[in-house]
């Protein structure tokens, strides 16, 4: 299931930092706009110490964790929405993403220069939000017209195009698609027209040791960008922190007062932002923890590992994790009648391990 998350923002704020330390790939970081031309993609693991535990219970050869993909998309500078530097080619790789990592600067660097002349995560999240809905009024300024014959052909259903008119009122009002307003209007119409402010938002504010420890700071950022989720760490130290060794990083992440990586959070927070749950399989060869959209059936389930699985399925042997780490063991568990055989209308659970039964 490949669903990916644009890294965006304007040019020197950290984004390929950022993106370097998310895949401990060498993208040129440099200190001027454009040093990233081609989007560059990354798949990260989602931390799941749930996989640790079941490959120590299974003896697994290997583990295989969830992953995220992120693509870095360079940096976007006012009137990108006109064809300003690289802006058409810059706004198609974002609208081809599943959501959008906004990374803004808050860190204060002389070294460093700001397009602008001065950092202010406002008004660079006012820009950006600004280019992204003046490219959205122009996609749905070309296709009402369209929608309009469309509907008086009835070729196309009448809610397509009010939704269509509905968004370009709420555009034009200088509002998101994903905020509450757009998301009272029909989501699958919305989701036609490949608009990228209906995609969903996480705000990565990149910040320096100050503010990493400024709260009051970090509320005022957060109040800025709510209701979505605000995620604040220092690229340079995520960057330093991927060089080392395991028990390394943990001892100098807690030097730093934190007990979780910028990183890990947003790997979680992305998959969770994009609507996304795990299921677990286990054995000798592999622990593995599998990717479905939150509300997907035990069948739906079974045709992420394999079409086969979903086209022959005929039940699901699931234990919760948690039922399971308790118990010790697999024959425990039944034994204490916690292993269940569920069929084809059943809802898959964040942390089921399951074993499906299928014949083709």
């Amino acid at each position: 299931m490949s669903l990916t998350i644009g890294i965006a923002g304007l040019p020197n704020v950290g984004k390929s930092t950022l993106f370097n330390a998310l895949t401990r790939a060498t993208v040129l970081a440099a200190n001027y706009p454009f040093a990233t031309i081609e989007p560059n993609v990354g798949i990260v693991p989602l931390p799941d110490p749930r996989l640790e535990n079941l490959s120590e219970m299974y003896d697994s050869e290997r583990i295989v964790p969830a992953t995220v993909s992120f693509v870095d998309i360079a940096g976007i500078v006012r009137g990108a929405s006109e064809g300003e530097g690289l802006g058409n080619q810059f706004l198609a790789n974002i609208r081809e993403a599943d959501a959008i990592c906004q990374v803004t600067r808050a860190f204060q660097d002389p070294d460093v220069v700001h397009v602008d002349g001065k950092v202010s995560p406002r008004d660079d999240i006012e820009t950006i939000s600004t280019e992204l809905i003046l490219a959205d009024i122009q996609t749905l300024e070309k296709q009402i017209p369209r929608l309009e014959k469309e509907v008086r052909g009835k070729k196309t259903e009448t809610i397509v195009l009010e939704t269509a008119r509905a968004a370009l009122d709420l555009l034009e009002r200088g509002e998101l698609l994903s905020g509450p307003e757009g998301q009272r209007l029909d989501q699958d119409a919305l989701k036609s027209f490949q608009l990228m402010t209906s995609k969903p938002f996480i705000y990565v504010f990149n910040m320096d040791e100050d503010g990493m420890s400024d709260e009051g700071l970090q509320a005022e950022l957060r109040a800025l960008v709510a209701p979505a989720e605000a995620i604040f760490l220092d690229a340079e130290f995520e960057a330093e922190l991927v060089e080392l060794e395991p028990d390394d990083a943990r001892e100098m992440l807690e030097d730093s007062g934190q007990n979780e990586s910028g990183l890990d959070k947003l790997a979680r927070v992305g998959f969770d932002t994009l609507g996304l749950r795990t299921f677990l399989t286990a054995g000798p060869k592999e622990s593995r923890a599998w990717t479905i959209h939150q509300g997907d059936t035990a069948p739906e389930a079974a045709g992420v590992i394999h079409t086969d699985f979903q086209r022959g399925f005929i039940k699901a042997e699931i234990v919760s994790y948690d039922d399971l780490m308790e118990l010790g063991s697999m024959a425990e568990a039944r034994a204490h009648g916690k292993v269940r055989m569920e069929g084809k209308d059943y809802i898959m659970q964040d942390g089921d391990i399951v074993d499906f039964k299928f014949n083709v």
